[in-house]
C-alpha cells in the first residue's frame, strides 16, 4: 500500500477543494438558513466528474476508486460537510444502479444521474427499524406490471428534493432475504412526503419522511434480482461509511485550520494563544487524531478497492474511529476559540453540529462495533 497520493489523486483532491472553497464555502451558512441547496450547484459539480464517481466509464461515469472518492468528500467537506454528504448519497445510489440495474435502466437513468440533472436518494431506514434494517416493513406486492409499494421511510436525505429514490422494500419472506431494491420516481402517484425535519446539523440538506400508498412501480425499476436488495444495500453502505468518514475528516481539518489561524491572531496575558504550552498540547492532539484517522480511512478504502476479505470490517472500524475523532477535534476547536467558537460567524459551531450525525448514520457506531466483534469472534 502506497501512503503518498499519486499526482492524479492529488489533482482530484485539489480540484474538489478549490471548487468547495469558491462555490460552496461562501454560501454554506445561507443555504443552511434556507434549508436547501441550490439545484444549479449540482450540474457544475457533475462537470468535474463528481456526479458518477463510481459509475463505470463506459456508462458515462468517472470510474474512480473508493480511495479516490474519499479524497473528493474530504476536500468538499472542508467547505461544507452537509453538501458533501448529499453528494455521497447520490453517488451511492448511482453506483447501485450501475452495478445492479438492467442495461435498459442504466441507459434510462445514468445519463441524468451522472450529469446531476437527476438527483438520487437512498431509502432504507424506517420509523420502526433503524439499526435493525432487515426488519423493514415496507412491502412491494407483485402485480402484472411490476409492484405495488406501500409503507414509510424516515430520515431520508433529499426527501421531496431528489428526482428518484432507491427504495429497499419487502417482496418476500421476513428477514434480509425477502428484501428487494426498487427505483421510485419522485412523481409516482401515491408517493407523499412529510414536513421538512428541523435538525441539529446538515440543515442545508432537506430531510423528510416518505410515505408510499400503493405506488405502482414498473418491473423495469427492479434493481438486480428479487430478494437481493438487502445485499445490494449493505454493499453500498461499505462505501457510504468511507465517504461519511471522509466528510468527518475534512470538516475536522477545516476546524483545525481555522483554529490555528485564530490562535495565531488572538492574544491573552501578553502573548499569542498558540504560544501557551497547554494549548499547544491540545493542537498537537488534534493533529495526531487527524493523521491517524486519515491513514485508517485510506487503508480501509484500499482494502475495499482491492477486494480484501476483511474490507467490510475495516470500513466499519474506519467509520467508527474517524467520525469519533472528527467529533473530538471539532469540539476541542470550539473550546480553543472560547466564546467566539459558540458564535455562528466563526463557523466552528456549524462543524460541531454537522459532524455529530456522522456517528449515527450509515450504521451507528455501536453497530460498527457489533460488526467488528462478530468478525473477531468468527476468527477465534
Amino acid at each position: 500500500m502506497e501512503f503518498a497520493l499519486t499526482e492524479e489523486q492529488q489533482a482530484i483532491f485539489d480540484m474538489a477543494r478549490d471548487f468547495g472553497q469558491t462555490r460552496i464555502a461562501p454560501f454554506a451558512r445561507d443555504w443552511e438558513a434556507e434549508g436547501s441547496i441550490p439545484r444549479d450547484l449540482w450540474p457544475d459539480l457533475a462537470e468535474l466528474g463528481f456526479g458518477g464517481l463510481y459509475v463505470a466509464e463506459e456508462h458515462g461515469g468517472a470510474g474512480l476508486t473508493r480511495l479516490d472518492g474519499t479524497l473528493v468528500f474530504e476536500a468538499l467537506s472542508m467547505a461544507c460537510p452537509s453538501v458533501a454528504a448529499f453528494l455521497s448519497i447520490h453517488n451511492m445510489c448511482a453506483r447501485m444502479i450501475d452495478a445492479h440495474g438492467s442495461t435498459e435502466m442504466r441507459a434510462r437513468v445514468l445519463p441524468g444521474a451522472v450529469a446531476m440533472t437527476t438527483l438520487l436518494s437512498y431509502c432504507l431506514t424506517e420509523p420502526g427499524s433503524g439499526s435493525d434494517a432487515a426488519a423493514l416493513r415496507s412491502r412491494a406486492t407483485p402485480t402484472p406490471e411490476g409492484y405495488s409499494l406501500s409503507g414509510a421511510k424516515a430520515f431520508i436525505s433529499g426527501g421531496g428534493y431528489s428526482d428518484a429514490y432507491v427504495v429497499m422494500a419487502r417482496t418476500g419472506e421476513d428477514g434480509p432475504r425477502g428484501i428487494s431494491a426498487l427505483l421510485v420516481a419522485a412523481d409516482t402517484p401515491g408517493l407523499g412526503f412529510g414536513g421538512l425535519e428541523d435538525k441539529m446539523g446538515w440543515r442545508s440538506q432537506p430531510t423528510r419522511a416518505l410515505q408510499f400508498d400503493d405506488c405502482a412501480v414498473p418491473r423495469a425499476n427492479l434493481l438486480g434480482q428479487e430478494g437481493h436488495g438487502f445485499r445490494y444495500a449493505m454493499a453500498g453502505l461499505d462505501g457510504g461509511r468511507l465517504n461519511i468518514a471522509a466528510c468527518s475528516l475534512g470538516g475536522a481539518q477545516a476546524a483545525l485550520d481555522a483554529t490555528l489561524a485564530y490562535m495565531r491572531d488572538r492574544q491573552a496575558f501578553g502573548q499569542r494563544l498558540d504560544q501557551f504550552q497547554a494549548l499547544q498540547f491540545r493542537l498537537a492532539e488534534a493533529e495526531i487524531q487527524l493523521q491517524a484517522a486519515q491513514v485508517f480511512l485510506r487503508q480501509a478504502a484500499w482494502k475495499l478497492d482491492t477486494g480484501a476479505p476483511d474490507a467490510s470490517t475495516f470500513c466499519a472500524m474506519a467509520k467508527a474511529f474517524v467520525t469519533e475523532a472528527g467529533c473530538r477535534v471539532v469540539d476541542d476547536c470550539l473550546q480553543l476559540h472560547g466564546g467566539y467558537g459558540y458564535l455562528a460567524d466563526y463557523g466552528i459551531e456549524k462543524l460541531v453540529r454537522d459532524l455529530r450525525v456522522h456517528r449515527i448514520l450509515e450504521g451507528t457506531n455501536e453497530i460498527m462495533r457489533v460488526l467488528v466483534a462478530r468478525s473477531l469472534v468468527a476468527q477465534s
